[in-house]
């Protein structure tokens, strides 16, 4: 993988590739500045310190939905966290944009505009047939070489990704750490613990079985929807909160514990406690007192201080999703715990999803004594559930 380490980037057009996707308020389509935006700004800066002319490529939604929108107020966060001006046209790859191009200077920034306004941006399936997009088509010959800094996005064999592949490609900041920190994971220093938490029990299963298999997770602590179906593959009954499981869809995925349970006993931990709210308030449940006629919200006490234990002994911690409902004041508490934790063991840890994300903001955990935290969602499932990303084969 070749970084922006090692290129002369004076004077020549780079095309960067990132991921500037933000939060939209449907009524006012008013863009919240992200964490990807200061970020991928760190990135722009140092290329524009190499005296590189960066164009900038990014997309905002999806094309039909409400936030689907110009990248303009993108432009404003951008150049206030990059500290210079990021010039923003809204043309994508006709004249207005090739002639802004032409014109620009050594060390200046333009952002384009949203990619997915064009018609054929994820239209081709290979890497190869994306070289016959529009955007490639239009712009490859002002291209001297191209950055893809956004690995959220490495999953997508779209135009705006891959199909500049023929240029001289590297690797930008975020998509180097991302990796770094990923590769590091891939090889566990012993003991292990992977928390499969979230509403997405589909985003862990892969995870669990590849990496079970392969011997490198010690313990997996499941939580949230995960640990509620371990908990009915243990032979539970969880009364109300499978009507949760039903329209998750989680029920397809139980034969599947059933079998991971049975296989790796001992290794494979769910909750023994469990938090349901009655009247308002917190109410914990054995899950032997279970069924329950209230929905689980989070793992009880008890859980929470078996999981802490094992995530402060490790040397390798991985994080994907909260425990429960920790939006919710009495249902923050297994969250909270598993995250304080995380920030008090001198394991390295990497953490990921957007929610898990979102409370360590929540809970003012210290992000220095965390190892990593990905800024991808389902790049990050993908690769490491095992599975080859377009935007990683072509840095390749």
């Amino acid at each position: 993988m070749k970084t922006i380490d090692g290129f002369d980037f004076s004077g020549k057009v780079v095309f960067v590739r990132v991921d500037l996707n933000s939060p939209v308020d449907q009524k006012t389509l008013k863009v919240e500045p992200s964490e990807r935006i200061a970020a991928h700004a760190k990135t722009l800066r140092e290329l524009s310190d190499k005296k590189a002319k960066v164009v900038v490529l990014a997309h905002q939604g999806r094309k039909g939905d409400y936030d689907c929108i110009s990248l303009s107020q993108h432009a404003l966060f951008l150049g206030s966290a990059a500290k210079r001006p990021v010039r923003f046209i809204d043309d994508v790859c006709g004249e207005k944009a090739k002639s802004a191009i032409k014109s620009m200077q050594p060390g200046e920034i333009l952002l384009l505009e949203n990619v997915r306004f064009l018609e054929d941006e994820a239209k081709y399936k290979t890497i190869e047939e994306n070289a016959n997009a529009t955007i490639v088509r239009e712009l490859s010959p002002l291209c001297d070489a191209f950055v893809l800094d956004g690995f959220s996005v490495a999953h997508r064999a779209q135009a705006s990704v891959v199909g500049f592949y023929k240029k001289p490609v590297f690797a930008g900041r975020v998509m180097q750490r991302e990796l770094e920190a990923l590769n590091r994971l891939s090889s566990p220093a012993k003991p292990s613990v992977f928390v499969f938490g979230g509403a997405k029990p589909e985003d862990s299963i892969g995870i669990m079985q590849k990496w079970l298999s392969e011997g490198k997770i010690d313990h997996a602590l499941t939580c949230g929807v995960l640990g509620e179906l371990f908990i009915l593959a243990s032979g539970r009954e969880l009364g109300a909160t499978l009507d949760v499981l039903k329209e998750k869809k989680a029920l397809d995925y139980l034969p599947t514990a059933k079998e991971l349970l049975a296989k790796y006993k001992g290794k494979i931990l769910f909750p023994k406690d469990v938090a349901v709210s009655v009247a308002g308030k917190r109410k914990e449940l054995s899950i032997d007192k279970l069924p329950s006629g209230s929905t689980i919200g989070d793992i009880g006490r008890k859980t929470a201080a078996q999981y802490a234990s094992l995530i402060k002994k490790a040397r390798s911690v991985m994080v994907n999703g909260p425990a429960g409902i920790y939006e919710q004041k009495e249902f923050e508490y297994g969250t909270k715990a598993i995250l304080k934790a995380c920030q008090q063991s001198k394991a390295f840890s990497v953490m990921g999803g957007g929610h898990t994300i979102s409370a360590i903001e929540k809970f003012k955990i210290s992000k220095k004594k965390l190892g990593y935290i990905s800024l991808a969602g389902k790049a990050l499932i993908e690769y490491l559930s095992g599975e080859e990303l377009p935007g990683v084969k072509i840095l390749k």
